[in-house]
């Protein structure tokens, strides 16, 4: 397919950048239904989109509301993963043509990760399941040794950036980690409930941090081998994504449906909600900081993309009117 642009301008996320270029791009999976209503003539445009350089937002691909996640080879950028209802897509020309690389029976992954170390190696989570591409998306092998047969339901899989083959999954039945590329996988975590996100911090490799549907937030400073569950953060509602800051070691942030934006300046020790200025209910459905500006984002779901320049006190509406955002990903800016 080719590649489309679409002029939805940033406003105001850009307010408080630097005036240099960015050192990060910023793609999002997002959907963006302003106007539309069931039997409208109107057609909106979905997917996968890279925010330009004067802040518009350029839709790479297909037109898919429910593109999920992403992720790029680092050795090649033109080489696109994306997780879809339809199954994991692959492009192997920046965006420009896409094919659907799983079968018929592996449909509505969640999430999408390539193994910097060991880039052939792509894992893909699934609602009934993981499977593990070895050689680019070519073919999709189950490799759920270890995953229980009940419970096995993958909302998120997260490759450990200092160790190839080193994966943490967070499943409806807890975490499970691999350090072999998935040959086997070992509970570190057992939850009730399912784990929404876990992210590696960017300052510490041995330093991670996770949140569930009702169990709470979860920090492991021991590579996720152990986990101790943060006192701070409330467990009775869920919480649907973490953030760390990667220009301030101690700041960290959650998005909750019920309870909005948290965020912690101490490293997790306290929390406070930071919803001054987003709309009451909160919807926050996905967070992410900028590593160039430190922009707090947060997507209110039908609502708008939201940021904030003091890390949450206030919040100012900027731009993606009506949207959704599913995924946040900056990359280094890539060299011609």
């Amino acid at each position: 397919m080719t590649s489309l642009r679409f002029p939805l301008l940033l406003l105001g996320l850009l307010a408080g950048a630097a005036s240099a270029a960015p050192s990060h791009d910023l793609y999002i999976c997002a959907a963006v239904n302003k106007g539309y209503v069931i039997g409208s003539k109107i057609v909106t445009v979905n997917g996968l989109f890279r925010r330009g350089a004067a802040g518009e937002w350029q839709h790479l691909g297909y037109n898919d509301t429910s593109v999920r996640a992403v992720d790029f080879d680092p050795r090649n950028r033109a080489v696109i993963f994306t997780a879809a209802n339809n199954g994991c897509w692959r492009s192997l020309d920046g965006g420009q043509h896409w094919r659907i690389t799983t079968s018929w029976d592996m449909t509505e992954p969640l999430d999408v990760t390539i193994d910097p170390h060991a880039p052939d190696t792509v894992y893909l989570a699934l609602p009934d399941g993981i499977a593990v591409s070895p050689d680019r998306g070519q073919t999709w092998p189950r490799r759920e040794n270890g995953l229980p047969e009940r419970g096995k339901y993958t909302q998120v899989v997260e490759v450990d950036r200092t160790q190839a083959g080193r994966v943490l999954a967070g499943c409806e039945s807890g975490i499970y980690l691999t350090t072999n590329g998935a040959e086997s996988w070992t509970r570190v975590l057992p939850t009730d409930t399912t784990v929404d996100d876990i992210k590696q911090s960017p300052h510490d490799p041995r330093l991670w941090l996770a949140v569930t549907q009702s169990n709470g937030a979860w920090i492991s400073r021991d590579g996720g081998l152990s986990w101790k569950q943060l006192a701070g953060v409330p467990s009775a509602h869920a919480l649907y994504n973490v953030a760390f800051d990667p220009l301030h070691p101690s700041r960290l942030a959650i998005g909750s449906w019920t309870l909005g934006v948290l965020t912690s300046e101490d490293g997790g020790e306290t929390w406070t909600a930071r919803n001054a200025g987003i709309p009451d209910p909160h919807k926050v459905w996905r967070i992410a900081v900028d590593p160039d500006s430190g922009s707090l984002y947060a997507s209110v779901v039908g609502e708008a993309l939201y940021s904030s320049e003091d890390f949450g006190r206030t919040w100012k509406r900027g731009g993606l009117e009506a949207s959704t955002v599913n995924a946040f990903l900056f990359l280094p800016v890539s060299t011609p």
